[in-house]
């Protein structure tokens, strides 16, 4: 056993710190951009702007919370989006975990920040970090990410986060690949927009090309879709159909669909993944245990507040995965007459955070039962 924990330390920090966010946008096939910008797996500097990131480490007790960024830039040049926002509340007994995510287009304050020259302004939350990140005509993701997270912080009254985690979605894409999928329950019929049953890209539109496309393009694709039917059991899916699924937020063939609908599948799938990261048959294969530290190794960018990534995953080794619990927040479109400004959280949204700030998330679920998502 003793010489088995390096490993399962250094596989728990890998896996569960990089599904902890998965993206809704475009992978970029099998590019890990994140270590053009870093080439440090830890870099305290994302959290600079918090207690987090004092001299001396801290003990990692209980109660915890963390923001996990997805972002999916086309390169190094590209100020990056984050696509998926997703914060984890772990209680004081360190036996769980709270996963909520934020809508890339909530409506917000975006802060200023004297080091982009950014202004404080009313904006969707997924732009800050793009805008925060654009210092002196080069691309600077920390200070971009500074900016995200007291955005987060702002709107959701949470006054520091222990520990934060970014991800590069191409190199993501080589960790489900290494895992060889996962097994999910569907709980809901869904079409891909982007790919064919077989799992390639569907076709454009021939009014639809894929740079100056005009008005109209925003469902450019045409021909077969990869269809994902409704399950009441788990189902296995191969690593490009997963990815698929948890991509898709569009209505189709009459079924409804939103955003929020993504958000689910999205953390649906982080608990999917963390079970199959934690299965016999991958803990006892070292082949793909080193095929995932490799990929994660290279796609995630943490901030521990001065504890390594492995501290991390032995602190929360007694975490049960299957009581990870998956929240929804109320909240809808905002609107200025007919024009469409982003999402903005519903009523009960702001009594939840205070649950989360108060560490006691799990009474409070129990009072409002309609916040859990039913996730299989």
């Amino acid at each position: 056993m003793k010489r088995r924990a390096p490993l399962w330390a250094r596989i728990t920090t890998a896996v569960g710190c990089t599904l902890a966010v998965v993206s809704g946008g475009a992978l970029v096939g099998g590019q890990t951009l994140i270590a053009q910008y870093t080439s440090d797996f830890t870099d305290d500097s994302l959290l600079e702007s918090t207690a987090a990131n004092a001299a001396a480490k801290k003990d990692i007790k209980g109660p915890l919370t963390m923001l996990l960024v997805g972002i999916d830039p086309r390169n190094a040049k590209t100020p990056p989006l984050s696509d998926s926002i997703v914060v984890v509340h772990v209680p004081a007994d360190m036996s769980t975990a709270y996963l909520f995510s934020i809508p890339r287009d909530l409506y917000v304050e975006i802060p200023a920040d004297s080091k982009s020259g950014l202004r404080a302004h009313r904006g969707k939350i997924n732009s800050a970090m793009a805008l925060g990140s654009q210092v002196n005509g080069k691309i600077n993701v920390a200070n971009g990410f500074k900016v995200l997270e007291k955005a987060v912080r702002n709107v959701t009254g949470i006054k520091e986060f222990d520990a934060a985690a970014i991800i590069n979605f191409g190199g993501f894409k080589n960790v489900v690949e290494a895992l060889g999928g996962v097994s999910m329950v569907i709980d809901m019929d869904v079409k891909s927009e982007h790919l064919t049953p077989e799992g390639k890209q569907r076709p454009r539109l021939d009014r639809c090309p894929a740079k100056n496309s005009p008005s109209g393009c925003d469902h450019p694709y045409t021909g077969p879709q990869a269809t994902y039917k409704k399950s009441s059991k788990a189902v296995r899916l191969e690593p490009w159909q997963a990815l698929d699924y948890v991509r898709q937020r569009y209505a189709n063939a009459g079924v409804p669909m939103t955003d929020y609908d993504r958000q689910r599948h999205q953390q649906q799938f982080i608990k999917a993944m963390a079970k199959e990261a934690m299965s016999k048959n991958v803990i006892t294969d070292v082949s793909k245990l080193s095929k995932i530290l490799d990929a994660a190794g290279k796609s995630l960018t943490f901030a521990g507040g001065g504890n390594s990534p492995i501290e991390w995953a032995v602190a929360m080794k007694d975490l049960n995965v299957d009581d990870m619990t998956t929240v929804k927040l109320p909240g809808g479109g905002k609107f200025d007459g007919n024009s469409y400004l982003g999402e903005e959280f519903g009523a009960g949204a702001d009594d939840f955070f205070a649950a989360v700030a108060e560490d006691r998330v799990a009474p409070f679920l129990l009072d409002n039962p309609k916040l859990v998502n039913k996730d299989g």
